[in-house]
């Protein structure tokens, strides 16, 4: 009998868990995250790459990304059940300036993101990173 509790207790639990409001966003919801190089640069060639983007999580390496200007980089990340899901990036601008910044915070981002499909959208610009959420205003970011 003792071990009939250790067993279908938790199995009760985590079912329930699956049926909280908050529990389909945490475990199966999309949010999809840009990032646009908007760098404008009068010294770089046409189609010559002048921005420089590595992106990860603590679990996942996105690796290297050489970016023309106008070119969009986006990947899909879920929300972990302890809601501590991370990416940071590592901005290049090659010849300029470097910054690291947070693409995605879960407790940051779970709300701001969801308004515009899901979608947290930055934009590298020559005087900083710039952050959306609902594809009309863009917000100062980070600073160089």
């Amino acid at each position: 009998m003792g071990n009939l509790k250790n067993v279908v207790l938790p199995l009760l639990l985590a079912f329930s868990l699956l049926h909280l409001p908050f529990a389909e966003s945490v475990w199966f919801f999309n949010y999809h995250i840009h990032v646009r190089n908007d760098l404008r640069s009068r010294n770089s060639l046409p189609h010559q790459p002048n921005l420089l983007l590595h992106c990860k999580s603590k679990k996942r390496d996105i690796g290297d990304r050489p970016m023309t200007t106008g070119q969009d980089y986006t990947w899909d990340t879920k929300i972990n059940f302890f809601r501590t899901t991370l990416f940071f990036c590592n901005a290049r601008w090659v010849g300029h300036k470097s910054r690291i910044f947070d693409a995605f915070v879960a407790v940051r981002d779970e709300d701001r993101c969801s308004k515009y499909h899901s979608s947290c959208m930055w934009s590298v610009r020559p005087d900083r990173i710039y952050f959306n959420h609902n594809n009309a205003t863009w917000f100062n970011g980070y600073p160089w």
